[in-house]
This record gives C-alpha cells, sequence and structure tokens, in this order.
C-alpha cells in the first residue's frame, strides 16, 4: 500500500544525516496516520459478502460523475462464470447506492440491497460453468471507508475527485465482488465528466469523445490484465498530462503522468527516478508485470500514494514514495496477498524494495536508515509479521510490523540465503504458475524459497512470521593466540513465543588497524565458537551492518588461558557436531591425536605439525554416539594431555 510522508526530516527514520533535498520526505509514523483515518472504518466491511457461487471475468464500468459534486452514476457490466448452481447471486454494494436496475439483455432481473449486498435472482436455475453476464445500474452519494474510498475534494480552488478502495472500500461506490478471492480478467472503465477536465484510470488510454452539447466527454480506458478489485480506480480534475518511455528489455513502455498543473515542473523534474526504479526492478524482480500497457503516475490530494494497477495515486513526486508504490506493481498487483493476515507480501515487500532502491542511489545513508527502522521495530517487545485480527485496520496496516518488520524479515533472508539465491528465489516466486496475476499467501512464499534453495525455511518462519519479537545477544569473547578468537553466544527474547531464535549472526572484530566480520550461524544458547581473524581485536560490534532485528546486544571480553608453556584448550564440553583443539606455545611441532570410546576403541586419530608452535584443529564428531569418550594429545616425547569429553 501507501507510504505517508512528510516534509520535514523524520527524526526516528532518517536521524543524523545530512542527506539530498529527494532523501529527506521520509516515510512517517503510518501506524497514527492509519488510526485517524480508520476510525470511521471501525470493524465493518472486513470482508467480502458476495455469493461464492461465480466467479467475474469482466468488468464494464460506466460512471458519471462531477468532481464538484459527490455524487455517482453508473452502469457495470458483469461478466461472470457460475460455480455451482444457483437462482441468485450476491455482491457487494453499499446500501446508501440505489439501484435502479439489474438487466440480463432485454430482462429486468429483480434484486433486492441489504446489508451492504445486492442480491440478485435469476429467472431460471444457472448450472455450474454458465458463462453470462448482467448489468446494475444505480447511482447515489457514495459511502467513505477505509482511506477515504470516494473522495471530492479541491486543488489550488479547483474541484479534484478521486477513488482509493483499499482495504474494502470498492463497494463504496460500485457493485462488484470485494475480497481477495477473485480477480477479473480485464476491465474496460469509460468516465464521463465535465468537458474542461481529465480523467485518469487503470490501463491503456482509448479516447475521450466530447459528448452532445459540448458540456461533458468520455474518457475510455481498457486494462487487459487480471486485476483485483480494490485497484480498480478512477481521478478526475483538470490534470495536466506528460508522457515518457522506458526502454525495458526489447520494449519501449510508455509511462504516462497525470499531475495538478500547478506541479507540472516538480513531476517532469521528477520523472527521471521512476524511469530508473523500472529497469532495476526489472532486473532483479523479472518484466514489469503490465508491460504490454504502461506505468503511470496520477496525482490526488490524499497524503501518501496507492498503487492502483498500471496508474499509482501520489501525493507528490517523492523519490522514496514513488520507489515503495513502483515495487507494489510486482508484489501486491501482480501477485495480491491473499488474506490481509498476509499482507507482509504486499507491504513489507514493497518498502524492502524501496529501501533497495534508495540503498543503491544513496549508498551512505543505508546504515543510519536501517538503524533507526531497526530501533522502531524493536521499541516494543511483542508484535507478528502475521496479522492476528483481520478484522482491525488498524493492525493489518501496522507500520512497525507489516512494513519495517516485513521488511526485515526480508533482510535476514537475503543475508541467510546470499544476493544470488535470493533474488532468483524472489524471480522463481513471479513466475509461479500458481501465483502470478493471482492471490498468494505466505506458505507459498515459503514453498518457492524453499524450493530455490533446497533448504527447509520452517523454523525461520515460525520465528519471525508468526512468532513476536526479536533476541539480544550477549556475546562473551576471549583472545586464542595471535589469529583466532573464542565466542560464547547468549540469547534472551523479548517475547515468550520464541523461546529462541536461530539466526546467522554477524560479528565485526577490530583494532585500530584492522577489523574483519565473521558469521556465527548460532542454533543454541551458549553455544560456542572459533574463528580466525588474523590480528588482536580489542572490539566486536554485533551485526554492524544492521540486517537482523535484535536489539540491547552487548559484548564482553573475558580472560582466556594464552599465557604460558604449552597450553592447550578443547571445547565444548559436551561435544556436539564437531569439538574443537587449541594448542599454543609449544617447542615441538609433531602432534598425534587420538579420541577412544568408553570400551576403550579408538574412534579417530589424527597426525598433525605444529605451525609456530601452534594450531586450531576442529574433530567431526557429528557420527559419535552418545557415551563417554577419552581424548588424548601427544605433542613430542614428553607431552601427553589427556581429558575426558561426553556427548
Amino acid at each position: 500500500m501507501r507510504v505517508f510522508f512528510i516534509v520535514f526530516l523524520l527524526t526516528f527514520l532518517r536521524a543524523g544525516a545530512q542527506t539530498p533535498d529527494v532523501y529527506c520526505k521520509a516515510p512517517m509514523d503510518i501506524a497514527l496516520m492509519e488510526r485517524m483515518n480508520h476510525e470511521r472504518l471501525g470493524n465493518t466491511g472486513n470482508q467480502s459478502g458476495a455469493s461464492p457461487n461465480f466467479i467475474v471475468k469482466y468488468y464494464r464500468c460506466e460512471w458519471e460523475v462531477d468532481p464538484a459534486i459527490r455524487y455517482i452514476t453508473g452502469k457495470v457490466t458483469i461478466y461472470y462464470v457460475i460455480t455451482s448452481a444457483t437462482n441468485i447471486i450476491s455482491l457487494d454494494l453499499m446500501s446508501s447506492l440505489n439501484v435502479d436496475s439489474v438487466r440480463q439483455r432485454n430482462t429486468v432481473l429483480t434484486s433486492q440491497q441489504s446489508n451492504n449486498l445486492l442480491q440478485i435472482n435469476f429467472t431460471a436455475p444457472a448450472n455450474a460453468g454458465l458463462s453470462d453476464s448482467l448489468s446494475i445500474y444505480y447511482k447515489g452519494i457514495p459511502g467513505n471507508t477505509g482511506f477515504g474510498s470516494f473522495i471530492k475534494d479541491q486543488h489550488n480552488g479547483i474541484p479534484v475527485m478521486w477513488s482509493l478502495s483499499e482495504p474494502y472500500g470498492a463497494r463504496d461506490w460500485w457493485p462488484c465482488r470485494n475480497g481477495l478471492d477473485d480477480k477479473a480478467d480485464s476491465v474496460d472503465i469509460l468516465i464521463t465528466h465535465p468537458a474542461q477536465y481529465k480523467a485518469a484510470s487503470n490501463g491503456i488510454f482509448q479516447s475521450e469523445t466530447l459528448l452532445a452539447g459540448g458540456t461533458k466527454k468520455c474518457t475510455w480506458w481498457k486494462h487487459r490484465y487480471p486485476i483485483a478489485t480494490y485497484l480498480v480506480c478512477f481521478a478526475v480534475t483538470n490534470y495536466a498530462v506528460f508522457n515518457n518511455t522506458v526502454q525495458l528489455g526489447s520494449t519501449l513502455m510508455p509511462m504516462q503522468t497525470f499531475c495538478y498543473p500547478e506541479n507540472l515542473a516538480s513531476f517532469q523534474n521528477g520523472t527521471q527516478n521512476i524511469l530508473d526504479a523500472l529497469q532495476l526492478y526489472q532486473s532483479k524482480f523479472g518484466e514489469y508485470p503490465f508491460i504490454k500497457e504502461k506505468y503511470g503516475h496520477v496525482q490526488f490530494g490524499w497524503g501518501g500514494g496507492m498503487e492502483h494497477q498500471t496508474s499509482t495515486f501520489v501525493v507528490a513526486i517523492d523519490e522514496g514514495l514513488i520507489a515503495h508504490e513502483l515495487a507494489h506493481q510486482w508484489f501486491g498487483d501482480k501477485i495480491t496477498c491473499g488474506s490481509w493476515t498476509d499482507i507482509w507480501l504486499n507491504e513489507g515487500f514493497a518498502t524492502n524494495i524501496a529501501s533497495y532502491y534508495m540503498e543503491n542511489k544513496y549508498p551512505t545513508y543505508t546504515l543510519n536508515s536501517r538503524k533507526n527502522e531497526i530501533n522502531y521495530i524493536t521499541s516494543v517487545p511483542a508484535g507478528s509479521v502475521k496479522v492476528d485480527d483481520t478484522t482491525n485496520v488498524n493492525r493489518i496496516f501496522d507500520y512497525r510490523l507489516s512494513y519495517l518488520k516485513g521488511s526485515h524479515v526480508l533482510y535476514m533472508l537475503r543475508v541467510m540465503l546470499g544476493d544470488s539465491v535470493y533474488f532468483s528465489a524472489l524471480q522463481r516466486y513471479q513466475r509461479d504458475p500458481k501465483l502470478k496475476y493471482g492471490f498468494a499467501f505466505n506458505n507459498d512464499l515459503k514453498r518457492n524459497l524453499e524450493e530455490e534453495t533446497g533448504r527447509d525455511l520452517t523454523h525461520f518462519f515460525d520465528q519471525w512470521y508468526s512468532g513476536q519479537g526479536y533476541p539480544s545477544y550477549n556475546v562473551q569473547w576471549s583472545q586464542l593466540g595471535s589469529s583466532y578468537v573464542k565466542i560464547k553466544m547468549n540469547q534472551t527474547t523479548s517475547h515468550a513465543s520464541v523461546p529462541f531464535f536461530e539466526l546467522p549472526v554477524a560479528l565485526q572484530f577490530k583494532n585500530a588497524t584492522q577489523q574483519k566480520t565473521v558469521i556465527v550461524d548460532n542454533k543454541t544458547n551458549g553455544e560456542l565458537f572459533i574463528k580466525e581473524i588474523g590480528f588482536v581485536p580489542d572490539t566486536v560490534l554485533v551485526d554492524p551492518a544492521y540486517w537482523q532485528i535484535t536489539r540491547n546486544n552487548t559484548t564482553a571480553k573475558v580472560a582466556g588461558n594464552v599465557n604460558g608453556k604449552n597450553v592447550i584448550q578443547v571445547f565444548p564440553n559436551p561435544i556436539q557436531s564437531q569439538f574443537y583443539i587449541y594448542m599454543n606455545n609449544f617447542t615441538t611441532s609433531a602432534t598425534v591425536i587420538n579420541l577412544y570410546n568408553d570400551i576403550g576403541q579408538r574412534v579417530y586419530s589424527k597426525e598433525i605439525i605444529l605451525q609456530n608452535g601452534a594450531a586450531f584443529i576442529e574433530i567431526p564428531s557429528k557420527q559419535l554416539a552418545a557415551g563417554v569418550y577419552m581424548l588424548s594429545v601427544k605433542a613430542g616425547s614428553d607431552f601427553n594431555f589427556v581429558k575426558r569429553l561426553l556427548k
């Protein structure tokens, strides 16, 4: 969905950076803004009431509006297929809109309106598989739920009217299936309006026809891709219109902008950013989904943007805003969340991809942006990416969880899988024949990631999709000689739903002249790691690039027995999939290592040569049965070390 912004620098997201002017228009606290906008909605309209016995194939929408008057006159023709035998179908439509008649060819069908549903009665039973059509004639003053689904406003003293139907507002102003379970294959939209104005909508502009008398004209738009109901749109005012093109592969695709005349220069100056973003996104996520038609911007007066398919509505040509809304054409429009429970598949992706665009263009601001986003995500100890109450629209569009935490879950997947595999997996998701131009759930994303990587990501999604909270790390480390460090990873969690987060954690070891970042794949509390860093550090930073959702991390250097002659350390004990032997300050070089089970059988043997009197040895032990083992280390003729180990 859309990102609200304010012109001044928002401190909690961009604090401390001297940014270009275009980058200063940062997202504001969407949670606050959306609470204000949703007060009118309450718990009504949280799902479609349309009957499940038909699917829509095509809408022909003929609307007459005047942006100076809050009123609509409409004729909506629906081509449908019956999925189970029935005498009636029901559509979503606010009861405040009056249906004049419902016609099927030359026959007037009986209909009833109640509880924001329009029930239509057929003259004869309709069998499953029947394809047919009907037309609904209606008029009235539309409702205005959600973010303001049907708005009459002004700009510079000129009337303007626009729609914004997400999440449940389409039924406020036209009869339709209002849920996340059906996409029409295509739409035609014909808007009759005062002749001095222009009308924008989805798809490709077809014509403007001046009507008899010259005071009105009809603008026709055609869209030939599947479309969710909430993404159908229109806007009418005295728009200035200009056109650009962008090369996407072998296609020179049109980009069309409708903006207020007083903002023409800013939109023209800012359009190159969106053309660049189109090329970047196509290279990373696959072909622009509506490449046979266009991408467009339409200015409106709401405080943000809305990703109407092929025709994004924006309040201004803010770079972060337009990058977010463009990302929705892949994640939200082509593939739409199949439930508001999984809105993160729309909003988490768009937020993350907009950050990807900004990080590519303004890399010096990346760390500060991520840091402040993580601080905001972790400012509350609870909360899941999965929406646990879809009757609460504030919860659906919770900026902290659906937008930012969803975005940083993707950051963590990217780090865990690596860039090449991660972006390849997202392209697989976009190509999935079960999903493209349809609906997806969280498990569909998980399935595609697993198919691409060959990894089981069940535990990851249990932690980060349905689980709440975040980990806090206490990292204890000690120096082993001049090149190695021993690391102990301790963790607490902020919420009981996840007792331990399994996570690859980046640790940056540094001193005044050197630094090295190592990754520890932390799977248990108190887990020990040995890493070769090649120098003696004095400082350790946890997740220095701010990829991961953590808070209140601490580090401490602990004393290690590294001085004196013939130093040897063995850990962990009990042993796990492997254990380690660290040797230092030896005067001999030849060393023999043997491991015996509890009946004296030798189960492992290795000869090594110490380099400069030191060695670090990893002993595989995953294959060993549980029990008691004796480790023997002989160095030269005068050193014999024996240690009892448990597994």
